[in-house]
């Protein structure tokens, strides 16, 4: 198992730490909006504008379960733990590390947002609601991490010294 999968609320710092961490271990860096953005041919704002979130979470389903990652590092979207499948799949064929952020760290991270289709409204009851309604998926994670106040090099060793300690599950 030489899969890491970064998990977490947006504005966790998946795709921050993803970057740091592939650079620091010297593994490829997959983030699964990304791949959904190359298949789809549309920006993740547009599929749910066009084809609405139910459509996005089948593509981000399709991406996890069918795309063949080994000795990678793949950052996913903060929904993706919500369907059961890709849970059990991301802990059967990899480490999921989860990525946790105080929502009120959350709600000044992303004021200025602009890009995230599921915070249209109140931002704030909306981060909260979602953080809520997802944190029981979250925990299911191998390994959690609260980056609320460290930076992305310190979140990084944290899971580079975790992954040291339990060699025998990521060999």
């Amino acid at each position: 198992m030489n899969t890491i999968y970064l998990t977490g609320f947006m504005g966790a710092g998946k795709t921050t730490v993803g970057r740091e961490l592939g650079h620091r271990m010297s593994m490829p860096v997959w983030d699964t909006d990304d791949m959904i953005e190359q298949v789809s041919r549309k920006e993740v704002q547009e599929i749910f504008q066009e084809e609405g979130e139910a459509r996005f979470r089948e593509y981000e389903r399709d991406i996890i379960r069918n795309t063949s990652f080994n000795n990678a590092i793949i950052t996913t979207g903060g929904g993706a733990v919500v369907n059961e499948n890709n849970r059990r799949f991301m802990l059967q064929n990899g480490i999921v590390i989860f990525l946790y952020c105080d929502p009120k760290a959350i709600v000044k991270r992303l004021a200025n947002d602009t890009t995230r289709p599921l915070l249209d409204k109140d931002k704030e009851e909306r981060i909260n609601q979602l953080f809520i309604e997802r944190f029981d998926d979250y925990i299911e994670a191998d390994y959690t991490v609260n980056t609320t106040m460290k930076s992305s090099q310190n979140v990084v060793s944290e899971i580079m010294g975790f992954l040291d300690r339990h060699e025998q599950i990521w060999a």
